[in-house]
């Protein structure tokens, strides 16, 4: 933590209270609780050797660690505080909520433990783009002369910024549906469902249970509940919000806007919601070429970020200067090089089938290497809307023969590669044979629609892979 929290009594003096979990949101939120005076206990499935460490840390302190049993209710819970990723139906929940005992997560003790002076939060969640919307709403909001930070599932903890001795104007707070779920209080300043597609179905047990974790961001919103104008489910969730009277339902198009809305008119990002006279005026707040990179669902990205912004009051030139400004992270639709007249772009970031159909729609014509831990996906529909774009495929992973057949299906014409090897010279030779199908003018786009670690450590490993095979193409 960045700063030390006062104890005294407070809501938590003397309570008895499990944290479920260690890891990043787990020994801050223990630390936070036993210097409000809880009486903590932290439990924990796991007992490795880096747990052990976290463990005698937390132990030093006079906080109670068990490893190894992250079933067991501990005896006079009052309060469980759980990490994101622990599953609604674990035994200790079921057994919390025989009990009658509340569950939180980080996101609402850090909701609950904001100072009378808080930061105003602006919410995102999504199944993608979070993280770059978060990142081009902060951008936007520094443009303004604001003091923010982009937190939450992403960069500066939650508990850290409300906590933390920085005086934030407003916070720019990514949210992911397991957050969400462990999050009955709050209540954004202003929040967006930038798109709802199957995702984590294992965890949530159906996609309604996924949305309706994903809509309770629009609960109690004061100015503007954002959704998708090409993605019905999220207008849905507005519809249903219990929202602050005068919050405004305010849609985001690729399209030219209605009122009411942010939309895109001759290559120029307009405003005709937080206009004076919507129905009669619009603002212009930047072009497309200010968006990097200009990919539709990045479009689209940024107009989600500017309504947010545009609902806290940020000036057009800011939404411009901000989007000027921003970067985004590595491995999403990242342009590597050009070899031989054949772009190389990474999206390795695109780890589902939502994800890779938008990256897919970005180019044309497309050499896509593709595959790896399928999660349950299935990618027929990919296929099909995405055939007549693809100029060949190379398929890599363990779950490629689930796309195999999708493009035997849906695009019997379209050459495939299957890439059997699975050591480290496989992106190597996925690289060459894409090199081998594309022609000049054509994009190898890595938007593999799966997990990585079937082959590799994480997306961003998968990805330097790609970029390093490239690199070597070039020499």
């Amino acid at each position: 933590m960045t700063s030390s929290v006062p104890s005294g009594s407070s809501e938590f003096q003397g309570k008895h209270v499990t944290v479920a979990g260690l890891g990043v949101s787990g020994v801050p939120a223990a630390k936070v609780l036993h210097a409000r005076g809880a009486i903590v206990t932290v439990v924990n499935d796991g007992d490795d050797a880096r747990t052990r460490e976290q463990a005698a840390a937390l132990e030093a302190l006079g906080i109670t660690v068990r490893l190894g049993d992250g079933a067991t209710l501990p005896e006079g819970t009052e309060l469980i505080v759980t990490t994101p990723g622990w599953k609604p139906d674990k035994p200790l929940f079921l057994a919390a909520a025989e009990a009658g005992v509340p569950v939180w997560g980080d996101v609402e003790l850090a909701w609950r433990l904001r100072g009378p002076d808080a930061a105003p939060w602006l919410a995102v969640t999504g199944t993608n783009g979070k993280t770059t919307t978060v990142q081009m709403l902060a951008s936007i909001l520094k443009a303004a002369g604001l003091n923010t930070a982009a937190v939450g599932n992403i960069g500066v903890s939650l508990l850290d910024a409300v906590l933390g001795e920085e005086r934030y104007d407003v916070l720019a707070v990514e949210l992911s549906s397991y957050q969400l779920h462990w999050a009955p209080s709050l209540r954004a300043h202003s929040a967006v469902v930038l798109n709802l597609a199957p995702d984590h179905l294992d965890w949530h047990g159906s996609m309604e249970a996924y949305a309706a974790d994903k809509g309770r961001i629009y609960e109690g919103n004061r100015i503007a509940c954002v959704y998708n104008t090409a993605d019905k489910l999220t207008e849905d969730l507005v519809r249903e919000a219990d929202v602050e009277e005068g919050c405004r339902a305010v849609g985001f198009t690729l399209g030219a806007p209605g009122p009411s809305q942010l939309g895109v008119v001759d290559g120029i990002l307009v405003d005709r919601a937080f206009v004076e006279n919507r129905h009669k005026n619009a603002q212009e707040l930047a072009e497309v070429s200010d968006v990097n990179p200009p990919a539709p669902h990045n479009i689209a990205n940024a107009l989600a970020a500017a309504a947010l912004a545009r609902a806290f009051g940020v000036p057009a030139t800011a939404v411009r200067d901000g989007l000027r400004a921003f970067r985004p992270d590595a491995h999403r639709i990242a342009h590597v090089a050009d070899v031989d007249g054949v772009a190389y772009v990474d999206d390795s970031k695109a780890t589902n089938t939502h994800a890779a159909e938008a990256s897919l729609a970005s180019y044309e014509p497309i050499v896509w290497i593709a595959g790896g831990l399928a999660k349950g996906a299935t990618f027929d529909e990919l296929v099909a809307k995405s055939a007549k774009r693809l100029r060949g495929a190379v398929l890599i992973g363990a779950d490629r023969a689930l796309i195999r057949d999708a493009l035997a299906r849906h695009a019997p014409e379209v050459p495939v590669v299957d890439v059997e090897r699975t050591d480290t010279g496989a992106m190597l030779q996925a690289v060459t044979e894409a090199k081998r199908l594309a022609q000049p003018g054509d994009t190898v786009l890595l938007a593999p629609a799966c997990a990585s670690m079937d082959m590799f450590t994480n997306y961003n490993q998968r990805g330097d892979a790609f970029a390093a095979a490239v690199r070597g193409l070039d020499a």
